[in-house]
Parts: structure tokens; sequence; C-alpha cells
């Protein structure tokens, strides 16, 4: 039996449920005076933003709002905000809206403390110390990082997108309001809860790595683990359950909450356990189909799996348990298992394929290639991967065989 072990690295405090938003106010309060909010365009302009804009000037807060976080977050955007707020010298900065809003929060609370350029902060453990505290505050349920140690970027003089990792990146606090995402609409839904739900699936089925007393020191990104397990398990269950749901009925506040918990306690277990093949090649086929990451990951989840499924039979049959597959042979409960999360991904319109998101056929050799340059997704997961293994799953998830 593998011997115990868990690695659980969260913000100092998650406040959760319907109407915490009232809160911000006291929390950075408690915390510092200048506060630079970071959101986008959309969330700026709505009643929720002016509501808790007069909620922290009400608790005598300095506040300076930046607007102009973009999709996919481009590096230039980061660096706009760094110099929009000169001056300032905020000592909170608040990320509120989806995933790039809060890694906007991120990463310009890492230039401000340490200075760049960015790019020598790329990879793990390249934070040298302590960064202004991060306020996150999730109006999406699917990337997480109001609890996890990642920010990703686009940085255009690379072909692919680009991660920062470190402990110091986890928010001070993250208030996860579902009445935030009330709004939502469908389609973003669907895209953000599938990204969390792959997430999920990966965080239980990654690699297990030796459990030396140098693993949590030396990786951000630890493997499965004792933690990040029941995190996952939770993740799974709420979010196949619910995620239809708020799909179907956006106003279903019930739905929305359990959601949004499935979501964080996703980025709780994807932020030690770290992802694996699924998000690896989601970066160049992304890159060449500019579609949502969500729709990406969420298509080769399914393929990903079943490649997987000789190297981790106890983990997927685990989550055949969570989502009420309990009958029948082990091989059984984890090709039900498969079938079940394909069937739920297509009932919330993600593509069976990756035709279906319109990869040039004759560009599967390039994608299998290239997903081998993310080496710590790729060695993170349960089945060693080496080129021709991820041209299996990437030609499998091209023509829909199982």
């Amino acid at each position: 039996m593998d011997e115990i072990f868990g690695v659980m690295r969260s913000p100092n405090a998650i406040v959760f449920g319907n109407g915490q938003r009232h809160a911000l106010g006291q929390i950075i309060g408690r915390i510092g005076t200048r506060v630079l909010v970071c959101t986008d365009q959309r969330f700026a302009a709505s009643t929720a933003m002016d509501e808790i804009l007069a909620d922290l000037k009400s608790k005598g807060l300095d506040c300076l709002v930046f607007d102009g976080t973009q999709a996919e977050l481009p590096l230039s955007s980061i660096e706009e905000c760094v110099k929009f707020c000169e001056g300032f010298n905020p000592d909170v900065i608040a990320g509120i809206g989806g995933g790039s809003c809060m890694d906007m929060a991120k990463l310009v609370s890492l230039l401000l403390t340490h200075g760049g350029p960015m790019d020598r902060f790329y990879g793990e453990f390249k934070v040298p110390g302590p960064v202004i505290p991060v306020v996150a505050v999730p109006t999406t349920s699917g990337t997480g990082s109001e609890v996890t140690p990642v920010a990703v970027l686009a940085d255009h003089a690379r072909d692919l997108k680009v991660g920062v990792s470190s402990p110091y990146l986890i928010p001070h606090t993250a208030v996860c309001d579902a009445e935030l995402t009330l709004t939502c609409p469908p389609g973003l839904t669907a895209l953000s809860g599938a990204d969390a739900l792959t997430h999920a699936v990966e965080a239980l089925t990654a690699i297990s790595h030796p459990r030396t007393p140098e693993l949590s020191q030396q990786r951000v990104f630890v493997g499965k683990n004792l933690f990040s397990d029941q995190h996952a398990l939770a993740a799974i269950r709420a979010i196949f359950k619910y995620l239809p749901r708020a799909i179907e009925d956006g106003s279903d506040a019930n739905a929305r909450s359990m959601l949004m918990y499935g979501a964080v306690s996703a980025g709780m277990a994807f932020g030690v356990a770290g992802t694996a093949a699924a998000h690896a090649i989601q970066y160049p086929v992304g890159a060449l189909t500019h579609t949502a990451h969500g729709l990406g990951v969420a298509t080769l989840l399914p393929y990903v799996m079943a490649y997987n499924a000789p190297a981790c039979l106890h983990e997927l049959m685990a989550m055949g348990d969570a989502i009420g597959v309990t009958h029948g042979t082990s091989e059984q409960i984890v090709l039900e298992t498969i079938e079940r999360t394909r069937d739920l991904c297509a009932r919330i319109g993600i593509p069976r394929t990756l035709a279906g998101l319109k990869l040039p056929e004759d560009k599967l050799d390039w994608v299998a290639e290239q997903s081998m340059l993310s080496a710590r997704l790729i060695n993170n997961n349960p089945r060693k991967l080496d080129v021709e293994g991820v041209r299996e799953i990437v030609q499998n998830a091209f023509y829909g065989t199982h």
C-alpha cells in the first residue's frame, strides 16, 4: 500500500456563500487601505461592481479600477495595468471576474513587488518571495484561480500560453459568491464547468510521485495525494450533478452554488496535484483552433481517460462510485465512467472530436510534437507518455475512435 502523503495549499481564508461579496470591504480593510481592482469591461459596467465599489469606499478604502483585462490574458495587457497604476502604490489587489481577471491580479501583484521582465518567472518556484496580497472574487465557476498557485498568460513572443507557478501566487483570500454567476450565459457556464471537471479528473488521476521529503519543496504540483483526491472527488460529484442544472436554468441558485463549490474544490485539487495530458495537448490545439480552453480540454478528456485507464483503474473506479457507477467488474465500471463523462460533455455542448473543433487533419503530428514541450504536464500523466502515446490520443480524439 502506498504510504499516506498529502499536501494542501490554499488561501488564508475562503469565504463562500450567497451575498458574501458584501463582506469585501471588511475583508480588504483588514489587509490594506489602497486597493487596485482588476476586472474586465463587462463586469466593470455591472450593478454588482457599483455595489462592490460603494462598499469598499464606505470602509474608507482608496480604490483604483483597471477594467482592461482581456480574454486569454496577453502579456501586453498585464504590462498596461502595471503602467496604469503607477504612483498609486496599492497594498491590496482584488481580481474580480473570470480566470483572466484573477490571474491579472496575481501577475500585476508579482510585477509590482519584484519587477519584470515577466519571463524570468515562467515555470515553477521562480517567484523569489511574497507578493502584494490578492483577494480573488470569481464570477464564473471554472478556472479555480481563486485558490491556485498558478497564473496563465499569452506571451506573443512564444507560440503557446505560458504559466507562472508559485505558492506565493495563491490569493490571500477568496470570496466565492455564486450570486455573481447568475447572469453567466449557458455557453460560458458549460465551458467553465467542463474546465473544472477536467481539473478534477486530471488531479484525481495524476501520477503518484515518490514521497520524498523534498517533493513538496521542489515541486509546486506534487501529483495525486491524500488531500487532492478528496477535493477532486467532491468536485466530480458536484459538477456531474449540478452543471446540467445550472445550464438548463441559470436562475437555479442551489445549482449555481454547488457548481461553484465544485469549481473551488477542483482548484484545491489540481493546485497541488497538477493536471496532465488533456491540458498539454490543448495548448497546441488551442493555438491552432483559437477555441476556448475549457472546450478543448473537455473534448480531449474522455480520450485521455481511456488512454490512462490501465494506469489508474483504482482512481477511475473511485470516480465511478462518486457519480453512481457501482455495478459490474472493474473494467465495466471504468468503461461506464468514461462513457458517462463523454455523455455529460456532449449534453452540455462539447464537441465529441477534435475534428469538431476544426483542427486541421494535417496538423495532428505537429500537435503531438508540440504537446511534448509541456514537460511538467506530460510528466504528471499517470501513464508514461512519449510522442507516440500523445499521437495515439490525438488521433483517437480527432477521429472519434474509442
